[in-house]
């Protein structure tokens, strides 16, 4: 059976947040938000392995903390790009057997097991696969000068995208073969680049959780700490 791999993408700079240090290294509820993350993979029944992708200026802190909580899934920490998409390339290009793919970015610190368990478990029918939440908030877009309203969308049909987002190895590799030929290639996440260029393959949808906040915002930090403080 193929094996189920973390990528956790931590190369991310934080620089919405202000701050010097990048945000997957700082504390919450005593740890960094990375450990909260790495310690919810590597004790998941379903996972096998884990993968952490990171900022080559970075490395040293990440394999201290693997070190220091015995993190033993974790069997890869890769430099990482200055792109998303040259993270999420970097780890395609480690593991060359057929694979299921996790990618979870590493400031999602409250991803919890039944989320994961999902995933795998889609995984088995299909080849790609999205972490959702419904959108509460009313919706619109805008037109080209951003300053008035062009379409109030049915709210409905609209999701907010999480992670983890997991694949089939071999569907993202070819994705991103076909993106990469593209010279007007951009994109903000990696099922993106499967609807755009392989529109064939059904991405699947699972829930997510109000709780799976990305620690984007100096009010995100608070929030989480505060829910990691009643989980641990």
């Amino acid at each position: 059976m193929a094996k189920n791999i973390a990528i956790i993408l931590a190369g991310g700079k934080g620089s919405r947040f202000q701050s010097d240090i990048p945000k997957q290294f700082l504390i919450l509820a005593g740890k960094t938000v990375l450990e909260h993350t790495l310690h919810t993979f590597q004790y998941n029944e379903y996972i096998d392995e884990i993968a952490v992708i990171s900022n080559k200026d970075y490395i040293h802190v990440v394999e201290e903390i693997v070190r220091k909580n015995d993190f033993t899934k974790v069997t890869k920490i890769l430099n990482g790009g200055k792109e998303r998409y040259e993270s999420t390339l970097v780890a395609l290009n480690a593991f060359s057997e057929e694979a299921n793919l996790l990618i979870h970015d590493a400031v999602r610190p409250l991803v919890d097991d039944r989320i994961i368990h999902d995933v795998v478990k889609a995984l088995k029918e299909y080849e790609a696969v999205n972490t959702v939440i419904p959108a509460t908030d009313t919706m619109l877009e805008v037109d080209e000068s951003r300053h008035f309203i062009q379409n109030i969308p049915d709210r409905n049909f609209l999701y907010r995208s999480q992670t983890p987002q997991a694949f089939k190895t071999h569907v993202l590799k070819k994705a991103y073969e076909k993106a990469l030929q593209d010279p007007n290639f951009t994109t903000t996440d990696d099922c993106g680049v499967v609807k755009k260029y392989l529109p064939e393959i059904k991405i699947k949808i699972v829930e997510g959780s109000n709780r799976n906040i990305k620690l984007t915002y100096q009010e995100d930090f608070w929030l989480l700490e505060k829910l990691l403080q009643v989980k641990n």
